[in-house]
């Protein structure tokens, strides 16, 4: 396409097209993502005639370049003229998935499916098809990786003929003398297994998965983990225990970690797949050789199914074969492993129920809340709530609440900001009386805190005590220290009251607003510090809204006063803010 022969008003096309064939790799990157731009400008049948065989002829680029090529492709059907002319977008995409760049292959794989559901079945059979058949037959093992992608995309739109050749070529692909193609044939075996019939899941897929999970390489072997969900899925349980679970315990036991690690990471949705028999008699002890592996990956990726597994066995078997198990993880030598388990070990709780939560449970999770480690520290305290629903509030705070003060003083800011965050929570199931005693001062302190993170989240939390405890108690309990933070000689604490007060201000009554919160706000726009007074035209911008819906009059209680006053400030950013301000009031 030559942009000399291009109409006149089509000018900014042709400097697009330019751009396409630019040195410049940002310049001709940004040409690509206006493709869409080109194609409406041209029409449908001029980006079929001209644009996309321009394309075709041009992959030969920086692999950013051909990743937002093969993204845009993706999305092309209707810049060529619908569905009927989809097909037209295989030759471009086809090159593109036989590239070097694993990235730009997946890409346009992914996009190759995403045409596939526009085709019908002529397309397939015409366009479509022989196009998987030259991709799984090339040199190069990048086209044939490729390849093993499209498969399922058509398989069920496809003739039974064409299935069945679809099935032998498949099949060609598993045995390919290169991993690499036994990789992607194993990472999608189990798309086209969910489109298979029983019969031909049972006679031709099952050989394929065992030969796949006996591979000699450890990457191929680690994704059959998937294929095997598949086709369990796909059985009764009997015939689960028949035909798989041989290779099950096989990989399980695995000699590579690689593979016990994807075993134990897809361990539930495993164990729901190939029914309670196989679970009870075979993979309680898989799991707990799983939990007890030499590896701390493995014993990671066991500790994340520990809830999810136990609701598919009885509590009995919990109490005698996973709860020892789960002890021997909280003192784990990995932080990981530990991380991990504080993230799922309330999901026990349900399962439990009560008396054994408090009996077992409970002393893991003081525990895991007197860990080393912040991020074990932060899980658990993000958990809490399930834990409260199985034992109450009285009996969580009687236990929890010396390590929730505890932590939430925490060297670590963001072990503070956790508390900070589950303080709500915690609140509107403690009560005032009690929260009064035991955390209301540690609210207001957070006020002070050194880190703005923290001072931020506690007056969003104040706000949200407000909600759960309504305005009389903050108008007796944290407004008279917010006012008097107002007047402190450090200007963070003064800065700190304006952020409060704009919170307070969305859950407060008419009466407060206007007799407390307004005026203390504008008072501060006097502030001899300019970042206090332009968050004050910033508060001002929130509260004045609230204040006119509530019908006081802007002028009466000062805020129009305050922010004219700002708007003349010898700050620019508070003139700036004061200005918006204005023009909002």
């Amino acid at each position: 396409m030559n942009p000399d022969d291009t109409d006149e008003s089509l000018y900014p096309i042709a400097v697009l097209i330019d751009e396409l064939k630019h040195d410049d790799v940002a310049l001709r990157l940004n040409a690509i993502k206006k493709l869409n731009t080109i194609a409406l400008a041209l029409g449908p049948e001029r980006t079929r005639d001209e644009l996309i065989p321009f394309l075709d002829e041009s992959i030969d680029d920086e692999d950013e370049v051909l990743l937002a090529l093969a993204e845009e492709l993706g999305n092309f059907v209707d810049y060529v003229g619908g569905p009927s002319h989809a097909h037209i977008l295989l030759a471009p995409l086809e090159t593109l998935a036989a590239v070097e760049e694993t990235v730009v292959r997946d890409k346009a794989v992914d996009s190759i499916a995403n045409i596939a559901k526009s085709l019908g079945p002529q397309q397939v059979e015409e366009h479509y098809i022989p196009m998987v058949k030259r991709l799984s037959i090339g040199d190069w093992f990048t086209s044939r990786t490729s390849a093993c992608g499209i498969y399922a995309p058509v398989y069920a739109s496809a003739s039974t003929a064409t299935q069945d050749d679809l099935r032998k070529a498949y099949t060609q692909l598993c045995h390919d003398d290169t991993p690499m193609v036994r990789r992607a044939a194993a990472t999608h075996l189990g798309k086209l297994t969910k489109k298979l019939s029983k019969d031909h899941v049972v006679n031709e897929v099952i050989p394929l998965f065992t030969n796949l999970a006996q591979d000699e390489q450890d990457s191929v072997r680690l994704l059959t983990v998937e294929d095997m969900i598949a086709i369990a899925e796909a059985l009764t349980p009997e015939e689960s225990k028949n035909l798989i679970l041989a290779q099950l315990r096989n990989l399980c036991s695995d000699k590579s970690w690689r593979v016990r690690y994807m075993i134990a990471d897809k361990f539930v949705p495993l164990a729901k797949a190939v029914g309670k028999d196989i679970v009870k008699e075979d993979l309680i002890q898989s799991f707990v050789h799983l939990m007890k592996d030499n590896e701390a990956e493995v014993r990671t990726a066991a500790a994340g199914q520990v809830p999810g597994f136990a609701e598919l066995i009885d509590q009995e078997s919990v109490l005698r074969e996973i709860l020892p198990c789960v002890k021997d993880l909280v003192t784990d030598t990995s932080q990981h492993v530990r991380a991990a388990l504080a993230t799922q070990i309330s999901g026990l709780a349900p399962n439990l129920g009560k008396d054994h939560t408090i009996e077992h449970l409970l002393p893991l999770f003081l525990q895991l809340l007197k860990d080393d480690a912040p991020e074990v520290r932060l899980n658990i305290i993000s958990k809490l709530d399930r834990v409260n629903e199985v034992i109450g509030i009285e009996l969580l705070s009687q236990s929890l609440l010396p390590a929730i003060v505890e932590l939430a003083e925490d060297k670590q800011w963001r072990v503070r900001l956790a508390i900070i965050e589950n303080i709500p929570l915690l609140a509107s199931q403690l009560g005032v009386a009690f929260f009064d005693e035991k955390l209301g001062n540690l609210c207001m302190s957070w006020l002070g805190d050194c880190v703005f993170s923290i001072r931020e989240a506690a007056t969003v939390n104040l706000r949200k005590l407000t909600e759960v405890f309504g305005v009389d108690w903050a108008k007796q309990a944290i407004l008279p220290k917010i006012l008097e933070m107002g007047r402190h000689s450090n200007y963070l604490y003064r800065m700190t009251t304006v952020f409060a007060l704009t919170g307070l201000a969305q859950a407060a009554t008419p009466e407060v607003l206007k007799d407390l919160i307004i005026p203390t706000v504008v008072q501060l726009a006097n502030d001899p510090i300019p970042n206090i007074r332009f968050n004050v035209a910033k508060s001002l911008e929130v509260i004045a809204p609230l204040a006119k819906k509530s019908g006081a009059d802007l002028d009466a209680v000062g805020v129009k006063g305050a922010l004219n006053k700002l708007n003349g400030d010898s700050d620019v950013d508070v003139r700036y803010f004061a200005a918006r301000a204005l023009e909002k009031v």
